[in-house]
């Protein structure tokens, strides 16, 4: 058994299914490794505890020789998607193994993340849910317009940095916390997680054991006491 608290997958998209009590729970659906073994740090070589995981395969042609080294270095093909997972403790795995979605049999939340869809140029209205100016007579065309930008004084002239405008949107690194996994597939290397997740269909993302899922078991066992 792998000692990676992480996975690397690709989301394949959104279907529902129904637990034991016959409600419809929305899950995304996530090709979840299996992921090759690239490096493995420790706090004697690197100052911390980490796997170094590959997934997805790549084209030899379109990877650099140094990563095609790097690759063979750890007898694996070249892989699209490289990221790390930091451990707690120094890790059992070796350079070369796999971890596969079975290192979330007993793990019951998860922390996504992954790259949000890309909006492009946006306004304000949709960037940052400004309400917009008032749509009576007299207001012509300027509905969607943010309003006033400088400031008043005299000394501090021209627009504050950090003033929310119109601009580009998405296409940044998401996490989402605390989601719940419903349903471990091994057979099909899938993983079904409560909820949506950054990103469209076909992006990858990296799945990690949730930093407050003790919070959150502690939380519910408080409520079944009540």
């Amino acid at each position: 058994m792998s000692s990676s608290t992480g996975i690397l997958g690709r989301k394949l998209g959104m279907t529902q299914i129904w637990n034991e009590k016959g409600e419809r729970v929305p899950v995304t659906v996530v090709e979840a490794g299996p992921c090759k073994v690239l490096m493995v740090k420790t706090d004697k070589t690197d100052g911390y505890f980490a796997l170094q995981l590959g997934f997805g395969e790549a084209k030899e042609k379109n990877t650099s020789k140094p990563l095609v080294g790097h690759f063979d270095k750890a007898g694996s093909t070249p892989k699209r998607y490289v990221r790390e997972v930091r451990l707690a403790a120094a890790p059992t795995d070796t350079v070369g193994s796999d971890v596969t979605v079975k290192v979330f049999e007993n793990i019951k939340y998860v922390d996504v993340t992954g790259i949000s869809k890309g909006k492009g140029f946006q306004g304000v209205m949709k960037r940052h849910n400004f309400r917009g100016l008032p749509a009576s007579h007299g207001c012509s065309k300027r509905h969607r317009a943010p309003g006033g930008l400088g400031r008043q004084n005299s000394i501090n002239k021209g627009v504050p940095k950090g003033k929310r405008m119109a601009g580009h949107m998405g296409a940044e690194r998401v996490t989402i916390q605390a989601l719940e996994v419903v349903k471990i597939d091994a057979e099909n290397n899938l993983l079904l997680i409560k909820g949506a997740i950054p990103g469209a269909n076909g992006g990858f993302v990296q799945i990690n054991k949730a930093i407050v899922e003790k919070v959150i078991a502690d939380a519910a066992a408080k409520r079944g006491k009540k």
